[in-house]
């Protein structure tokens, strides 16, 4: 993941075993970047608010220099829009970032939790959502963590086809006999 940083697993982010998904409020593993290490840890995600655990966090016009920066490690993430014909619930999309198995995504670190930053939608989101969490290839996660290029410059959407998108649910209809 490109950090040119050793890695330093502290606590149990170690025995962190894989889930299909993390859900609001539950604990996962972020990195932040202390002295000369990379520190990964488990943290809760989504810190206390007025209306419920802030999970998302608007990017434009905040001075994140003074935040405590993390980059959240993932393979994809989802995006939920009306129901498909004859369903009930919401359509459930994945994103995941072409030859990139795992990408990072920008976050910082309150009241020991942590929240995705957010940004106005690229081409591949905005057909799904009017926000989109700030991703980060895997060679852009050391800027955010260490400020070296200003928040503005990487706090950003992705270019068209930055991002694949494919339903998750319902699940896509398998392929007729011909199709």
């Amino acid at each position: 993941m490109v950090l040119k940083l050793p890695v330093v697993w502290e606590g149990q982010a170690s025995n962190f075993e894989p889930r299909p998904e993390i859900r609001m409020t539950e604990v996962a593993p972020i990195l932040r970047h202390v002295g000369d290490q990379a520190v990964v840890s488990m943290t809760k995600w989504g810190w206390p608010g007025n209306k419920g655990p802030v999970f998302n966090y608007v990017s434009e016009d905040r001075d994140f220099s003074k935040s405590d920066r993390v980059l959240i490690p993932t393979d994809g993430f989802y995006e939920f829009t009306a129901p498909q014909p004859g369903q009930k619930r919401k359509t459930r999309w994945k994103f995941t970032v072409p030859g990139e198995p795992v990408f990072w995504i920008a976050g910082i670190v309150k009241q020991d939790a942590f929240t995705m930053l957010t940004t106005a939608p690229g081409p591949d989101i905005a057909p799904y959502h009017d926000r989109q969490v700030v991703v980060l290839p895997a060679q852009r996660g050391r800027e955010w963590l260490d400020l070296s290029r200003p928040a503005a410059e990487i706090l950003t959407a992705l270019p068209a086809g930055g991002l694949c998108v494919e339903r998750d649910f319902p699940p896509p209809e398998p392929p007729g006999l011909f199709s």
